[in-house]
């Protein structure tokens, strides 16, 4: 049940990205995520309550895995091919070939991985991980790359990771890509980059959703926005209501 929709009387949830007040829902007995993130789901509280959580299968994840790292992988292509010409004047816009070109792959988790070894085959590719990597190695990757792809988990270490700070040292017309977590980055900050036109983003990921902030008023060659579509194909949904109907077999098992 949806979390606007008499949470008085809710007893399951089907969750996305919101986040949830546990409070709110005195008659809860599961929830359900329908995704591979869980910073919004606030599972030790549900836990203390009596309230289970379910998540997608591993065959489910892997799909969410591989279409959100192809739909990264179209954005990142897709901003180097965003300013080839005009076809009204028939103006051809001079560019250097795409194998030159540097991508910083921020994150090498499930997606990040698989963003990685996809790019290898039309890009130079570089990749830092909070994990294997030093953090004073970041600011010289940053420096280098032409397009950045963030593929981090939200955590209190990587809220607002991408501050004015790491956004400054970003190269003149380079476009940050955030198909995982919005706050890995801040909103005020990259808008004042965005509106001063010194940097460019794509973002499918955002502070609030449906998102109405001040991002909207920006020129469309600035930014580029869809609405948290990055693993949406037709396979993840039909199994993700097939890992939710389980969960629902397992609730009543429970009762």
């Amino acid at each position: 049940m949806p979390t606007d929709s008499l949470p008085d009387q809710a007893d399951v949830l089907l969750v996305g990205g919101k986040p949830i007040n546990l409070l709110e829902f005195p008659k809860l007995k599961g929830i359900f995520k329908c995704g591979v993130g869980r910073d919004n789901i606030p599972e030790k509280q549900a836990a203390s309550l009596g309230i289970s959580c379910g998540f997608p299968s591993p065959s489910t994840a892997s799909i969410i895995h591989e279409e959100t790292a192809n739909f990264a992988c179209h954005l990142v292509l897709k901003s180097f091919y965003s300013n080839v010409g005009d076809f009204d004047s028939w103006k051809k816009i001079g560019r250097n070939s795409l194998s030159t070109k540097q991508v910083l792959v921020v994150g090498r988790g499930n997606i990040g991985a698989k963003v990685v070894k996809k790019l290898k085959n039309f890009v130079r590719v570089s990749s830092f991980d909070l994990i294997s990597n030093k953090p004073s190695e970041l600011k010289a990757m940053i420096q280098h790359a032409e397009c950045i792809t963030l593929h981090l988990p939200l955590t209190e270490s990587t809220r607002n990771m991408f501050d004015a700070e790491k956004l400054s040292w970003m190269r003149d017309g380079t476009t940050l890509v955030n198909t995982a977590r919005a706050a890995l980055v801040s909103e005020e900050d990259l808008f004042q980059e965005l509106e001063s036109g010194r940097l460019l983003a794509a973002l499918d990921v955002f502070w609030q959703e449906p998102y109405k902030g001040k991002l909207l008023d920006l020129p469309n060659e600035r930014i580029s926005i869809s609405p948290h579509v990055a693993s949406n194909c037709q396979e993840f949904l039909e199994a993700t209501a097939e890992d939710f109907r389980n969960f629902l077999d397992l609730l009543k098992n429970q009762r």
